[in-house]
């Protein structure tokens, strides 16, 4: 008869832990430990490396800790900004509430003062790729929108509305150490890109104007001051405006500018910022831009510089997957081997580093583009310029909407991919990151123009200046520096797709042509990131 142990201590007991795992991931440096971060910072920054590498250095470590925790944390499913309709009293406030958490890590973030003058331009670049990492987390979503917000300021500079320059002062220099947060509310109900649609009206009011109506997807609806789209009694054209949440003194009160916000939306990811419903009722607003130009001020500029920021963002997101992935793969093993020791999950790691290294040199590069040029936003399709420098500025146009709709389609592949290597712990939200990350790339995927929209915009943007910039000598022009076969290959398909229904009815040959061209248009630009990598490496 067998004897059973009176000692039941250790019966059952599993001494597995992820301990290891959690203290290297913890104190993983995202620029220290990124080595091809860092090549591309030495390739772009040029004779400001030394000092960019050095301020960056010393960020990093905040970001890769403090900032990371706090965005975890304020990712919470109980702490998710809600809206408070009135006070005690019975005073209608639209308290936006949002978390602790969220709280300090926007003034963290903003108190680095990122489109301050102060700031070197690479410098601001590769702290904001960094940041990014953290998800959108409540502050990149605002931190782009008012970069949108400053440069909308500065290029139209006006001396009939001293408002607008402590605006633009409060938003890139603060005051006192207070950086104020942007928005832009465009979108109505009848249709988000659909911007010639608006029917905000704006009723003049001496010099500036009152709005009246409803904006209906409104992200960041916390922020201090907005650009808002709208059409002048009388004009059926679009006009901009930069709209104070509160006026002089209400702030404090809780007093809002004359509008009302509806409600807070209950989005799939970039949950931790607010978006709401925002009912105007003769909000003051102050008017930006030439009058019944506002499509293209809002395109050319605001929109632009979110298309371009959101291709930085998908490099962060696609470069911590992949390294945690990695870190994954060398820590767990599975039927006697490290994941990393299986050829199918090697071959997806392998994957995975190339598209987060690609997407990282493509972002620099097309980044680089940008700042050699004088005035790159907003130029539209006709302009004054040299005819080359009227290419460049096409280039660049081109190449940050071909950016944004592949960089979010491959971001959407990559965070997936690294979520199956952690297999069941990879859907699990306190275990990691990556699937809240997941949700924030999908949802980048939609914001600034979905994906059919800008691939219809490059469409008509290349058959329109074919005149004078023909198809071959745009491929050869953005694919400098690969192979010569690879650019006439492009070509050719450019040039044959040019000839084809893409834009026409809906029959077998559009819908043929159609897919041929989505097919195309994300094959060219990772052409383009092939390039930039190899021009790093």
């Amino acid at each position: 008869m067998s004897v059973i142990s009176q000692d039941t201590s250790v019966r059952g007991k599993n001494t597995y832990s992820f301990d290891e795992f959690v203290s290297r991931r913890e104190a993983l440096d995202w620029y220290k430990d990124e080595p091809f971060l860092q090549k591309a910072v030495k390739k772009f920054a040029g004779t400001e490396y030394e000092e960019v590498h050095e301020k960056v250095s010393v960020f990093s470590p905040t970001v890769s800790s403090l900032f990371n925790r706090l965005a975890a944390e304020g990712a919470r499913p109980e702490v998710r900004p809600y809206l408070l309709h009135y006070d005690a009293f019975n005073h209608r406030i639209d308290r936006i509430v949002r978390s602790g958490e969220t709280l300090q890590l926007e003034k963290e973030v903003f108190g680095e003062g990122l489109f301050s003058s102060r700031q070197l331009t690479w410098e601001s670049f590769v702290k904001r790729l960094l940041i990014h990492q953290v998800g959108e987390a409540g502050v990149t979503c605002p931190l782009t929108c008012t970069h949108g917000l400053i440069a909308l300021l500065e290029e139209f500079p006006d001396e009939e509305h001293p408002e607008l320059q402590e605006i633009l002062m409060h938003t890139k220099e603060g005051i006192n150490g207070d950086f104020a947060i942007g928005a832009q509310f465009m979108s109505e109900i009848q249709g988000g890109s659909d911007l010639p649609a608006n029917v905000l009206e704006a009723v003049p009011d001496g010099k500036n104007y009152r709005l009246y109506g409803n904006k209906f997807f409104c992200s960041v609806a916390h922020a201090d001051y907005s650009v808002v789209t709208a059409k002048i009694t009388g004009s059926d054209k679009v006009s901009t405006f930069i709209v104070p949440s509160w006026l002089q003194g209400d702030k404090e009160k809780e007093k809002r500018n004359n509008y009302e916000i509806n409600r807070i939306k209950w989005k799939m990811g970039t949950a931790e910022v607010p978006t709401g419903e925002i009912q105007y009722n003769g909000a003051l607003a102050y008017p930006v831009a030439p009058k019944d130009k506002g499509v293209a001020v809002a395109v050319g500029i605001v929109l632009t510089l979110s298309r371009l920021e959101i291709g930085i963002a998908c490099a962060g997101f696609m470069l911590r997957a992949s390294r945690e992935a990695n870190l994954y793969s060398d820590f767990r093993s599975v039927f006697g081997k490290k994941i990393k020791e299986y050829p199918l999950a090697a071959s997806k790691l392998k994957l995975m580093e190339n598209a987060a290294e690609r997407t990282t040199a493509g972002a620099f590069k097309i980044y680089d583009l940008f700042l050699q040029l004088d005035k790159p936003l907003n130029p539209g399709l006709k302009s004054d310029h040299p005819l080359e420098t009227r290419k460049q500025l096409f280039n660049l146009r081109e190449l940050i909407l071909l950016q944004k709709i592949s960089a979010t389609k491959e971001g959407v592949e990559v965070l997936r991919e690294a979520i199956s290597v952690f297999a069941g712990h990879g859907v699990m939200e306190e275990f990691s990151s990556l699937p809240r990350i997941f949700r924030d790339v999908a949802v980048n995927e939609q914001w600034e123009g979905p994906r059919n929209l800008l691939l219809t915009q490059i469409y008509r943007d290349i058959s329109r200046v074919a005149e004078w910039y023909p198809p071959a000598d745009f491929v050869s022009n953005v694919l400098a520096g690969a192979p010569q076969e690879t650019i006439e290959g492009f070509s050719e398909q450019l040039e044959d797709l040019l000839q084809k229904p893409v834009l026409g009815e809906v029959s077998e040959a559009s819908i043929d042509a159609a897919l041929e061209w989505d097919a195309f248009c994300n094959a060219f630009f990772k052409a383009y990131q092939e390039v930039a990598l190899s021009e790093i490496k």
